[in-house]
């Protein structure tokens, strides 16, 4: 199984990359989301994943390993393709996609090319408590951030009394918190955190 390669990048288009490496010319699939990140020097390290079809064998190359595991996750789903993965990843953001998940925006899962209603609805369905787990790195950060800042708790009880379920309202703060820290009115909070729900 390949991880990652490293090396020159010698090509670079908004659908693939070349990246040479001891010699070899690697082709790799991309998402718009990681051509927009490549650097801009000829150093190029991409996280990989390795598809095998009967007909094909396709590396896809990923900038970092939250988008990598997210594009495993769509993969996992029934009727979402590699193809459609990298659609995914190329109309939406890492975070953006895991929030539309997360909050069961079928509305934005659906603007995508290629998802309709039915496959919206079974990527929220198949992959909310997964990534729901895998944000237990920022549920321990809204604990740590949260002490002394009664922000934190005005800001919660007004997304709630907006209509968002208390949990995705936590993360949403905290990443917020996370990113901004505790020096923030609850006016700020509420703002910004909106932007993450």
């Amino acid at each position: 199984m390949i991880t990652h390669i490293n090396g020159r990048l010698v090509e670079k288009n908004p659908t693939y990359v070349i990246i040479e490496c001891n010699g070899i010319g690697y082709f790799l699939n991309i998402s718009l989301t990681t051509y927009s990140k490549l650097p801009e020097d000829e150093s190029c390290k991409l996280y990989t994943h390795f598809s095998v079809k009967e007909d094909a064998q396709t590396l896809y190359g990923f900038v970092d390993l939250a988008e990598r595991n997210l594009f495993r996750h769509l993969i996992s789903v029934s009727g979402v393709g590699p193809s459609t993965a990298r659609m995914v990843l190329s109309s939406m953001d890492s975070a953006e996609i895991h929030n539309a998940i997360l909050t069961g925006n079928v509305g934005l899962i659906q603007s995508v090319k290629g998802i309709g209603a039915k496959t919206a609805q079974r990527l929220i369905l198949d992959l909310r408590d997964k990534l729901a787990k895998e944000d237990l790195d920022v549920e321990s950060t809204i604990s740590s951030l949260q002490i002394d800042n009664n922000s934190f708790t005005d800001a919660l009880s007004a997304l709630q009394m907006l209509g968002f379920a208390k949990n995705v309202a936590e993360k949403a703060i905290g990443k917020v918190l996370k990113a901004e820290g505790n020096n923030l009115s609850v006016e700020q909070l509420i703002k910004l955190s909106l932007k993450n729900v």
